[in-house]
């Protein structure tokens, strides 16, 4: 079974809070804005393509693919993988971590060569024609808080920015981009870890008197 423990240079450490995004002036900080805005926001300040909703929602397969597995894994791997990752939104029990476009297709073979092909796991990639609902955007709030960002976007983590993809180097590629390959094999664990403990914790309710 492949390890999942941090590489070099891995910096483990506190998930992030939600950073201030440009363009949200003081009027607009921490009050509720109506989701149509939230899509303007993001295709003007990222350039991300958006569907207005309700309820906002990112399309992947353009600007970013979107790498899904349940929010108790993912959340372990955002503190495992630390500042090696993208944008890390939570839509209810779902968490996504942006990755570069064009990767949805690599995931079986990337998989297989972690030598976690035929093993289940609840971990996917959407990818062109996908989306995902949108978070607020930082420093926004919804009442509902029906999706949140763990780790929050940026410009400089927009459309043409660096996110995780796949390289022949398992320490990333030129410029510090994220390596999709210890992304996936870090999430593919966190997955693994995630049902066998469902898994345990059945049996202890069906032992129970």
């Amino acid at each position: 079974m492949p390890s999942d423990a941090p590489g070099p240079g891995s910096v483990p450490g506190p998930v992030p809070g939600p950073r201030t995004p440009p363009g949200a002036g003081p009027a607009l900080r921490g009050r509720r804005i109506p989701q149509a805005l939230w899509a303007r926001w993001y295709a003007r300040e990222l350039g991300w393509p958006t569907e207005a909703g309700p309820p906002a929602r990112l399309l992947t397969g353009v600007a970013f693919d979107a790498l899904e597995l349940p929010a108790e894994a993912g959340r372990e791997t955002l503190r495992r993988m630390g500042a090696e990752t993208g944008p890390v939104a939570l839509a209810g029990r779902r968490a996504y971590f942006l990755v570069a476009p064009g990767n949805a297709d690599e995931l079986p073979g990337l998989l297989d060569w972690l030598e976690w092909g035929g093993i289940r796991l609840d971990l996917r990639i959407l990818g062109a024609g996908g989306h995902m609902t949108a978070p607020a955007p930082p420093a926004w709030r919804d009442g509902a808080d029906a999706a949140v960002w763990l780790r929050a976007p940026l410009p400089d983590h927009g459309a043409e920015s660096p996110l995780p993809a796949l390289h022949r180097s398992p320490m990333g590629g030129a410029g510090g981009c994220p390596c999709l390959a210890r992304l996936v094999a870090t999430a593919a664990a966190a997955c693994h870890r995630a049902r066998l403990r469902d898994a345990a914790t059945g049996r202890s309710r069906n032992r129970m008197p």
